[in-house]
């Protein structure tokens, strides 16, 4: 029998849920360069068919897109979460900082939260990486739910936002835009 408590999502009115939410989640992976957006959407599957119960909380902040994993909607159970800015995508470990981690793969010297750099999807499902978010999962005060699906909830949307290219990628689309719109001249 366990221990943890079970518990009811908050009655959160005004946030997005559901098709609309998706769509908004594309838009927000939309910002990112090329690369970025195949990362961070199959880094979203990994974990959707590793926490297929959990919330996903999404935050597009000033300085992170974020799409944390919960048993319920309440920010502070989440236990995972991606998050992502230029030309970089992290797998963050709300309470990594009190996880085994023998081969210390996760980076970070806080209290509390550790990261871990992400390059390809397929780095979630080696061994090392799974124990860690078997071990993140296991020490969540809430149960996640048995079945289920859990919904996609957009949390916060910051209307100030650190670019989600780097200089490089924004120039690069620039001048690709401008080409394709500039009209051919004859010489």
């Amino acid at each position: 029998m366990s221990t943890r408590r079970r518990t009811k999502p908050p009655a959160d009115a005004g946030l997005a849920t559901g098709a609309a939410a998706e769509r908004q989640l594309r838009s927000f992976i939309a910002k990112f360069a090329p690369a970025d957006q195949r990362l961070i959407r199959a880094v979203r599957t990994a974990m959707r068919r590793r926490l297929p119960t959990a919330h996903e909380l999404v935050y597009d902040n000033y300085n992170f897109f974020v799409i944390g994993y919960g048993p319920t909607a309440r920010p502070s159970e989440a236990v995972l979460s991606i998050a992502a800015r230029a030309n970089r995508v992290a797998i963050c470990f709300i309470h990594g900082a009190k996880l085994p981690d023998p081969k210390r793969l996760l980076v970070g010297s806080g209290k509390q939260v550790r990261f871990l750099r992400v390059e390809t999807a397929a780095m979630i499902s080696r061994p090392d990486v799974e124990a860690l978010l078997a071990a993140a999962v296991a020490r969540s005060k809430v149960a996640f739910p048995e079945r289920g699906r859990g919904p996609l909830v957009i949390r916060a949307v910051s209307a100030k936002q650190r670019p989600r290219r780097s200089p490089t990628a924004r120039a690069a689309n620039s001048t690709a835009k401008t080409t394709a719109r500039s009209p051919r001249t004859r010489s």
